[in-house]
């Protein structure tokens, strides 16, 4: 890439030059076009520079993804399910959401980028003597991993996660599988996480 110190050059041989203890006058013309020449290459140069770089910085701020958010939004105690069937968890309480790439009206994550993202499951329950607590972390529609405890006494805590590849347009979610059951209050104790790790 030519620089402002070659345009400099070019005026410098522009004027008149002394060789040999002679002074000679160059075609002026000649000197002006190429000029205009350097001119231009140098505005190219500049432009496509400029497009580089609003591309780097469209990748550095889509490179800014993380989320963690729980289900409880409010003081006081609640249960989530059991359920007939499985069904999505919203975690609507929001610690952070860098990217907005979770929607904590539907409980899923949108991959903004493709790339390597990591996710993280806590879930809180009570003991019952035949129902278990339990989560699936889910992405399209596939499942993932599950995260499963039960016992007849005190309360259960359990956890689940997973590096996954993610295409632009992946969802990642999690499900309460059928009969399982959570706990939950103002102090958070199911949470749900996830960020990017590198774009790919």
């Amino acid at each position: 890439m030519k620089t402002p110190g070659a345009a400099v050059l070019l005026l410098l041989w522009a004027g008149i030059v002394a060789v040999a203890g002679e002074t000679c006058q160059p075609d002026i013309y000649n000197v002006l076009k190429e000029i205009s020449a350097l001119v231009k290459q140098l505005r190219w140069e500049t432009n496509a520079q400029a497009k580089d770089l609003t591309e780097l910085r469209r990748e550095r701020d889509n490179s800014k993804v993380s989320f963690s958010a729980s289900l409880k939004t409010s003081p006081g105690h609640q249960y989530y399910g059991p359920y007939n069937s499985p069904t999505t968890l919203i975690y609507r309480h929001v610690f952070t959401n860098t990217g907005n790439a979770y929607n904590n009206n539907t409980g899923i994550f949108t991959a903004p980028v493709r790339g390597v993202y990591h996710f993280v499951v806590f879930i809180h329950g009570h003991c019952h003597e035949h129902r278990g607590i339990a989560v699936s972390l889910n992405k399209n529609k596939e499942h993932v991993a599950m995260a499963w405890t039960q016992q007849s006494t005190l309360n259960l805590n359990g956890g689940t996660g997973a590096s996954l590849l993610l295409e632009v347009g992946d969802v990642v979610y999690v499900k309460l599988p059928e009969n399982a059951w959570l706990a939950d209050n103002q102090f958070h104790f199911n949470t749900f996480s996830g960020h990017l790790l590198f774009p790919m």
